[in-house]
């Protein structure tokens, strides 16, 4: 199911003006986003590592403003990959970090690069602090 968007695009405006009680915690998420944004992971692959961190950590404003935005790119050329990536995105959660090298070959199996599994963990810890504000503040 979609979630409405002007719905969504209200629990968001909701969730930013309790976030800016820090300004440092929204100004970080906003750069750290804007970093993760800019890595070399595509788009698909970038949405959904957010969407397994926010599901994981049960943040149903991020599930649902991720889902969105990943319905909107359209069918993901190679479902599979996507599965990889999501896959080694609860390995890395798991495993504080330390997965293992069958892990990452399975992960660097599917087009993957060591830079991609880096940028995994980055896109961990920019949702991690979006989907803990979002649960603390009650935004979630």
């Amino acid at each position: 199911m979609t979630a409405d968007p002007s719905d969504l695009s209200a629990r968001t405006a909701r969730a930013v003006a309790l976030l800016k009680e820090s300004p440092q915690t929204l100004d970080g998420f906003l750069k750290l986003s804007e970093m993760f944004e800019s890595t070399t992971l595509d788009a698909h692959s970038r949405e959904t590592v957010i969407l397994t961190v926010a599901a994981r950590n049960q943040c149903h404003l991020c599930v649902d403003m991720h889902e969105a935005k990943l319905g909107a790119l359209g069918p993901a050329p190679e479902p599979e990959r996507l599965d990889a990536v999501r896959r080694f995105t609860l390995q890395v959660l798991a495993s504080s970090g330390a997965v293992s090298e069958e892990e990452l070959a399975a992960f660097q199996a599917h087009g993957y690069t060591r830079r991609n599994a880096l940028e995994v963990v980055l896109g961990i810890g920019t949702y991690t602090v979006s989907t803990f504000a979002n649960r603390f503040t009650g935004a979630a």
